[in-house]
């Protein structure tokens, strides 16, 4: 048989030995050749190597750095056919170097002289012997325990460069729970010097009591457990206590150490772990921190005007809320047809948008929209405005006026506060909204008109048809379909994107740069209850708008009550009024407002502001009670 075809047996050599699953590293190399030849799973795992990088390697590359010791090794055992060493050492690609013992034996393959290497690692020899001086101490019935501490010193002393090495604190008990040895790391930790420690319990010294001071009872100890159930013990939660009389946290493992089924000991590694939990709570402060942060920054986060999409601003009625939707589902059903609708509503909730939408909405929507304000026309001047009249119907009228009606005919007209009309000009409004029929004053034709009426309030026409101050025959007529506004305070969802429309409003008006609100604002706003509704909601933002100077918008709310709302005045005993309580009490208010605000009745500051109606609507009702702004004031100075 050929040298190469001996060599190929090679590849089933080491199993035919029973080498490639032992557990000493095994080698065959040709030494003339430097090459190594085989290896088993044992000799990677001892240099870390992956499998493809050993075969074909050089010897020498693994003793690289006992080069000559190994030359000599091999020359011996070509001569004498074994030989043995103890002081070599091995590692591969700059790795860590593994203090060895190894045997080596001849043997020919043909004409080919090989060696085998079986390599032990030093390390684990002595820890194997250590274990065979506790094997044969537990042969006999009780064991010596002089003879023990004596094994775990000897334990101590063949592995001292590992255990000065790491910087864990280490230490080994015996079944009585007595120190048998520390590492330098426990001494630096625990503030015990060995020879101090050696030979107490250690449970009394460093273990005795839990981190609030409560006694840590022996039998709890998860470190004795380990004698007694054999399992590893990790605990993470409790503290050793120093010599100084100081605790500090640790993080431990209690491994038994066990030998012909009886328990001898177990070995403690345990960390000081206060910098960790310093970290760890620092890092909650930390997290805690930036969530309040994050909270903070979110009040802060800026309601971008962008956000203001067109699905939220439905011909100018601006909102996504529930009672919005419910409006513009109402304004789609009725703009179509050409039924009257009387829209209700407290003062400012947008009644007129409403109307408008209704009105451009409806097949009338390219023809005009007239509106106009019951409660600023004088009594006097009702017929004439609404109606028209001819030259010389009464003193100065010098020439033909076109009425309101008229002006609306094709397309619709809106009476904006139809509870101000005088009760004796609402036949007419009657015979208009039934026959589409009316006279000008002066002017005995009759004129006709296809005009649809849209009316709003907000007063309660029931109350006032019941107490014969509005016709019913006209409330049922305006009444075909109801429609009402809802007031900002059932709303409050909307306020951001109205708050938005606002803005952008204003500043475009006002021609300044972009302001933006915060989250904070907008919650500081939905606290408000807003008897002033939409209209007091964008003074406010003009008057934040106007003041702002950082870009960012702080508004001016009058303070609230402890449930977030503006306190309102508490009803009386009965909680009703009588018409004229009424009055005097609108009439008392109106004095107040005029007072407060130096008789000013319009613009920024004034007094129809305060109140939350238009100036057009507070002189009307100046007149009706016959108040002279200029006389309050007087009348208080003095």
């Amino acid at each position: 048989m050929s040298d190469r075809t001996q060599a190929g047996g090679l590849a089933n050599f080491l199993w035919d030995f029973g080498l490639e699953s032992s557990e000493a590293a095994a080698l065959i190399v040709d030494p003339v050749a430097n090459r190594i030849h085989q290896h088993n799973r044992a000799m990677l795992a001892l240099v870390g190597a992956a499998p493809d990088r050993l075969t074909g390697a050089k010897v020498s590359d693994i003793f690289s750095r006992h080069l000559p010791k190994l030359v000599a090794l091999t020359e011996e055992c070509l001569d004498r056919g074994t030989a043995w060493s103890d002081d070599l050492a091995l590692g591969i690609d700059g790795g860590p170097l593994r203090d060895v013992e190894l045997f080596a034996s001849r043997f020919q393959l043909g004409e080919t002289r090989l060696i085998l290497f079986l390599i032990f690692d030093k390390r684990e020899l002595r820890l194997r012997r250590s274990e065979r001086d506790l094997f044969q101490l537990f042969k006999g019935e009780t064991p010596n325990l002089k003879h023990l501490e004596s094994v775990f010193r000897n334990l101590e002393r063949g592995n001292r460069l590992i255990l000065d090495a790491v910087g864990e604190g280490i230490y080994g008990v015996d079944t009585e729970g007595k120190a048998t040895f520390l590492n330098p790391a426990a001494e630096r930790m625990l503030g015990w010097r060995a020879d101090e420690l050696v030979g107490q319990i250690v449970h009394n010294v460093v273990h005795y009591s839990h981190a609030d001071g409560e006694p840590y009872p022996l039998t709890c100890c998860p470190i004795y457990a380990a004698f007694h159930d054999g399992a590893v013990h990790r605990v993470d939660h409790e503290v050793f206590w120093r010599k100084d009389g100081t605790a500090f946290p640790v993080e431990y493992i209690s491994t038994p150490i066990k030998h012909g089924g009886r328990s001898v000991g177990a070995v403690v590694v345990f960390r000081d772990v206060s910098e960790r939990r310093t970290a760890e709570r620092r890092l909650r402060g930390a997290l805690q921190e930036i969530e309040e942060l994050k909270k903070r920054l979110e009040l802060e986060n800026a309601y971008l005007q962008d956000e203001l999409k067109s699905e939220h601003n439905y011909k100018e009625i601006v909102g996504n809320s529930h009672a919005i939707r419910t409006i513009i589902e109402q304004i789609e059903l009725v703009a179509a047809t050409d039924a009257s609708v009387l829209i209700t509503g407290e003062s400012g909730t947008g009644k007129e948008l409403i109307a408008r939408a209704i009105h451009e909405n409806s097949p009338r929507g390219k023809r005009p929209l007239i509106r106009v304000n019951c409660a600023a026309i004088p009594r006097e001047l009702f017929e004439s405005e609404f109606f028209g009249h001819v030259k010389g119907a009464f003193t100065g009228a010098v020439g033909e006026r076109v009425g309101r009606f008229e002006l609306a005919d094709g397309g619709t007209i809106f009476l904006d506060e139809v509870g101000e009309l005088p009760l004796e000009q609402q036949a007419k409004f009657l015979r208009v909204l039934q026959e589409g029929q009316f006279e000008r004053l002066g002017d005995g034709r009759t004129h006709s008109v296809n005009v649809r009426v849209i009316a709003a309030t907000n007063k309660n026409l029931k109350a006032a048809v019941a107490a014969k101050a509005f016709r019913e025959d006209l409330y049922f007529r305006l009444n075909v379909f109801p429609v009402e506004a809802p007031p900002l305070r059932q709303r409050l969802d909307d306020i951001p994107l109205l708050a938005a429309h606002f803005i952008g409003k204003i500043c475009k008006r006002l021609n300044k740069g972009p302001v933006v609100m915060t989250r904070g604002e907008i919650e500081r706003m939905q606290a408000y209850d807003w008897p002033g509704n939409i209209r007091e909601l964008e003074n406010v933002i003009e008057r934040a708008v106007i003041v702002s100077r950082d870009g960012k918008l702080r508004v001016d709310l009058p303070l609230a009550g402890k449930d977030g709302a503006r306190q309102r005045p508490a009803p009386g005993a009965a909680g009703i009024l009588t018409e004229d309580q009424q009055r005097l009490g609108e009439h008392a208010n109106l004095i107040n407002a005029l007072r407060s605000c130096g008789g000013r009745v319009a613009g920024p500051g004034g007094a129809a502001e305060l109140l939350g109606v238009k100036p057009t609507t507070l002189y009307s009702r100046l007149k009706r009670f016959s108040i002279d702004a200029k006389a309050c004031v007087q009348a208080e100075a003095s």
